[in-house]
């Protein structure tokens, strides 16, 4: 007996629930066709960020204002080789990916204020792209900034840009807000066809030795899935759009938990980076071997199963579990 892995996102039917999240082995067209093979249901793009956007549109106002023509200005633009890609090659790695892989190419943009979102939201829907992750990060530093308007300025952003597109947009959102679901709901009702669940925050480390500030990436960990879950589980059935997680999925059961939990799809980077692209054909192997021998014949059956609308005891997701929690813990030597 076969079982079905099929789910939809976004509006678009993925074979899988596994999604190849932004990552560097999205910017490169083999790799993008290796992950489509190895059975993901659909690649997210690396982001382009505000700040290239920005850097462009500034060279070429440099450009134009000293009186270079036109079509000579690409020449002042900036050197954008430490970056992921310019926007413009950003546009063309598009069109690439959409030749190269049979399954959806979801586009990524990365910032905070309008800049030029807008207009490079519709010219990556002009690329091809079948939809748009819009990636929400900011460090509110500001002790006279209500949050309340960081709020605002997020939801302002996703409604202007669902004003330009056709095709569905996620948000990819931080775990920050005093109150996600009420944050969720705004985002929902601004016109995100899917949330995303959670940015992973890259924070400096402190070099004592050089009295510096040092940039390190660390990958996820499963780890990390548990607050995800969570949320999705308390999402579930309390917003329209979709629920991706993204944050420590790292194996087939990892997926399972995010369907069971109330996601649509699971989403992985670092599990790919540390084991390479061929990890996507063993996590989906092991997906259906789990199914079969739980006798699960669709990834429907499974979402939201485990949410907190469906489970005995909701409260496991509130704050009654948390002395539950801490009186079953046993200090070390008194067993």
């Amino acid at each position: 007996m076969m079982v079905d892995l099929s789910t939809t996102y976004l509006g678009l039917t993925l074979e899988t629930p596994l999604v190849a999240s932004s990552s560097p082995l999205c910017k490169d067209v083999a790799h993008v066709a290796r992950l489509a093979e190895s059975g993901v249901g659909a690649i997210v793009l690396h982001s382009l960020f505000e700040e290239q956007i920005d850097a462009e549109a500034a060279a070429l106002d440099r450009a134009l204002s000293s009186g270079v023509a036109q079509a000579e200005a690409s020449d002042y633009f900036p050197d954008m080789s430490g970056y992921n890609l310019g926007p413009e090659a950003y546009l063309e790695h598009i069109q690439k990916c959409k030749i190269a892989a049979r399954v959806p190419i979801i586009a990524s943009l990365n910032g905070v204020s309008h800049g030029g979102w807008l207009r490079y939201a519709k010219l990556m829907e002009q690329a091809g792209a079948d939809a748009l992750e819009l990636n929400l990060y900011e460090i509110p530093s500001d002790p006279e900034l209500p949050g309340s308007v960081v709020e605002q300025r997020y939801c302002d952003i996703v409604a202007d840009v669902r004003s330009q597109i056709a095709i569905p947009i996620a948000v990819k959102i931080g775990p920050y807000f005093s109150s996600i679901p009420d944050m969720a709901r705004k985002l929902d009702n601004a016109g995100a066809s899917a949330l995303v669940i959670f940015n992973r925050f890259y924070q400096p480390d402190f070099d004592l030795e050089n009295k510096e500030l040092v940039s390190t990436l660390h990958l996820s960990t499963p780890q990390e899935l548990l607050m995800r879950l969570h949320w999705a589980a308390i999402l579930f059935g309390n917003v329209r759009a979709d629920l991706a997680i993204t944050g420590g999925v790292h194996s087939a059961s990892d997926i399972i938990k995010c369907m069971m939990a109330g996601a649509r799809v699971a989403m992985s980077t670092s599990a790919l980076l540390e084991r390479g692209i061929v990890h996507a054909k063993q996590m989906i192997y092991d997906l259906q071997d789990w199914m079969l021998k739980n006798d699960y014949h669709t990834i429907a059956e499974m979402q939201g199963a485990m949410s907190a609308r469906r489970v005995p005891d909701p409260s496991a997701f509130e704050r009654g579990n948390y002395m539950r929690v801490l009186g079953s813990y046993t200090l070390a030597g008194t067993r």
